[in-house]
């Protein structure tokens, strides 16, 4: 039971660690017209999820695997490999900022040598901090095993976006909530695609994502980081 509910602790949309900032590119859709209603927003949120099951959810794999078989290193070279993989600014000082942030708040309440020592490191500019590496030294050292830790991955993806858009247009709760349920019916299809994944196939084309990261960089007027 305690098990469980650490899990859903660290799955809170409400953990204090900055992702209200960041709207994952969710603003700028919006703004072009991308997104205009619940539907374009479901359909975003999935395209969100897909883009981040190929990419964060491999490095989490990798990170995973690696603080269980205490490889310091390849939990450092999954950071960086992802950090160079992630196109636009914006899009990697969210990782990195709510990466760290999370892995400050998992250091004052279940800490580990392993947590502390990458903590170090990001302080001192030797790995960049990603947000899913942060989530599988963190989750690892919980006893959260690599499926939990992927789905708590996702959900915060989806989440993440979905607070963005209560703030954003003209839609409810109610409505958020069912996207947010429909969204992850993907969750296990997604996972299956990616376990066996080695880091060199971390990779995602998703264009009119990266264009509105990119438009989202230089437009004078906005609520959201990111």
């Amino acid at each position: 039971m305690a098990h469980l509910a650490r899990l859903l602790q660290f799955s809170d949309s409400t953990l204090p660690i900055g992702s209200f900032a960041f709207s994952n590119g969710l603003e700028s859709a919006l703004q072009t017209q991308v997104v205009k209603d619940s539907a374009g927003l479901l359909q975003y949120v999935e395209l969100v999820l897909g883009q981040s099951a190929r990419m964060d959810g491999i490095a989490l794999l990798h990170a995973h695997r690696a603080v269980l078989a205490d490889d310091y290193e390849a939990v450092v070279t999954a950071d960086r490999e992802l950090f160079c993989r992630r196109v636009g600014e914006e899009q990697q000082l969210m990782l990195t900022r709510v990466g760290k942030k999370l892995g400050e708040l998992a250091s004052k309440i279940s800490p580990s040598a392993m947590l502390e020592r990458w903590l170090g490191d990001i302080a001192s500019g030797s790995t960049p901090g990603c947000l899913p590496v942060a989530q599988a030294i963190v989750l690892a050292h919980m006893g959260v095993d690599k499926v939990e830790a992927f789905v708590m991955h996702q959900y915060g993806v989806a989440s993440m976006i979905l607070s963005a858009a209560l703030r954003l247009m003209r839609i409810d709760h109610i409505d958020t909530q069912r996207i947010l349920f429909t969204a992850q019916d993907r969750v296990q299809d997604d996972y299956l695609s990616v376990c066996d994944r080695s880091l060199d196939e971390m990779t995602s084309f998703a264009p009119v994502f990266d264009l509105l990261v990119a438009h989202h960089t230089t437009t004078h007027v906005r609520l959201f980081m990111n």
